[in-house]
């Protein structure tokens, strides 16, 4: 049994190469990985996955699933990729505030079903990133400091194991297969559902507020101070813009899980600082999350680089605002800390994170500035020595990087054992793998 045979083993659709909607069906969400893969498949079902993952073990054949291309790292050279928009199923148990989703269904569809009833999953900044992918790798949310990773929130996962066989994974029923999957990326089984908790949202305010750069310096200082002293409700992320052919900009993004009057009490040093050209705060639904950073909802080319600031001392606050921003777009400083710093009760493989701040760089991984870009992430990461974490978030792993940065060596040890154990021919391959 080899590719040639596919479309007889699965009901969804086949890309092969040559097929004229190959190249579409296979591409990556970031536009600069390039994605070899040597078949496309569209799953119609679990069934459909079961079948599929019998035919590439016996075959002696590899998958990759990637429900939307996010996170998509370049190490898919000649997989069968996966791809599960079609399971995208949405339960919503509201009296006792939990969910079932199937793995094609992206937060923007959660969000929508769940805020209608007062409720809220641990969705992130992006409603087309898929569920699952976002929560294999523990999952940073806007309401992260208060409820924790994504990932701890899991109750169950539907598989299909190496073997092709179906299962409904708990703490119970496989402890250290449930322990892996939350939060240690897609390396282990074929995800088809989950079932997570949901958490009461009856009031949510948010937006951003924009600047002239020249306000860099008291907004960067206000975000500090502001850091310092938030409730686990309140969320703030601090950006430098500069957008091609445009002056520089300096930003804050709000997500409080609360009222519009606790909030501008909060924030009332914000409102001091004056002089800003936008302001989009305000009530939200939870449906509308992502109005709050109205990121990029097709795929487009990027570079980017993550790392953990252990603080935003003087040292740094030089370091990061001091020096034009241009060939990068984009750097960001989200605050941790709250839950996502506490050990959970159940932990999976995605422990707390004790730095309190994320850093991320973005620019356009356009051909005639990549090299520039890279060139100025390395300059600014090797600036920070000593004021840098030991790893970051799974889903923040960029092309190039490896599974172990992710993680301690002694987690890295036991996932390593998990794949071992449950996938010996390597049938599955994530995008960032334990292995290799």
């Amino acid at each position: 049994m080899t590719l040639d045979n596919l479309r007889g083993v699965v009901r969804g659709r086949v890309f092969l190469p040559g097929d004229e909607e190959f190249d579409s069906a296979a591409r990556a969400w970031n536009l600069t990985v390039r994605q070899s893969v040597a078949a496309v498949v569209e799953i119609a079902d679990a069934a459909d996955a079961a079948a599929l993952v019998r035919h590439a073990s016996g075959a002696g054949l590899t998958i990759a699933t990637q429900p939307t291309g996010h996170g998509a790292s370049g190490n898919g050279d000649g997989v069968i990729l996966v791809r599960t928009a079609r399971l995208d199923h949405i339960e919503v148990h509201a009296d006792e505030r939990w969910a079932r989703v199937g793995a094609g269904a992206t937060w923007g569809q959660v969000q929508a079903a769940v805020g209608a009833h007062g409720l809220t999953g641990l969705a992130g900044s992006n409603p087309v990133v898929g569920v699952t992918g976002y929560t294999l790798g523990g999952g940073l949310s806007w309401f992260g400091r208060k409820f924790g990773w994504a990932s701890d929130d899991v109750r169950a996962f539907e598989i299909v194991d190496a073997e092709g066989r179906p299962a409904r994974v708990t703490a119970a029923s496989d402890p250290e297969l449930f322990w892996a999957l939350r939060g240690g990326g897609g390396d282990y089984a074929l995800v088809t559902a989950l079932e997570f908790d949901l958490h009461p949202a009856p009031a949510l305010y948010g937006g951003r507020v924009m600047w002239p750069g020249t306000a860099t310096r008291a907004v960067f200082e206000a975000f500090s101070e502001l850091t310092e002293r938030a409730p686990d409700e309140l969320s703030l992320w601090f950006h430098r813009f500069q957008f091609p052919d445009a002056p520089p900009m300096v930003a804050l993004d709000v997500a409080y899980l609360g009222g519009a009057e606790a909030a501008k009490e909060l924030l009332a040093g914000v409102d001091a600082i004056g002089g800003a050209v936008v302001d989009k705060r305000g009530e939200l639904s939870v449906a509308n999350l992502g109005d709050i950073t109205a990121e990029p909802t097709d795929p487009s080319p990027a570079l980017s680089r993550a790392e953990l600031l252990t603080d935003l001392d003087d040292a740094v606050a030089k370091i990061l605002l001091d020096d034009p921003l241009a060939p990068l777009v984009n750097l960001q400083i989200r605050h941790l800390g709250g839950a996502l710093a506490a050990a959970a009760p159940e932990p999976g493989a995605r422990a707390a994170v004790r730095e309190p701040y994320l850093l991320y760089l973005l620019g356009l991984g356009l051909p005639h500035l990549a090299e520039a870009v890279a060139a100025e992430q390395r300059r600014i990461v090797g600036a920070l020595e000593g004021h840098l974490g030991a790893g970051k978030p799974y889903t923040f792993l960029t092309p190039g990087e490896r599974a172990s940065a992710a993680f301690d060596a002694s987690t890295v040890d036991r996932l390593a054992d998990i794949k071992k154990a449950r996938d010996p021919r390597g049938v599955f391959r994530a995008n960032y793998p334990v292995l290799g």
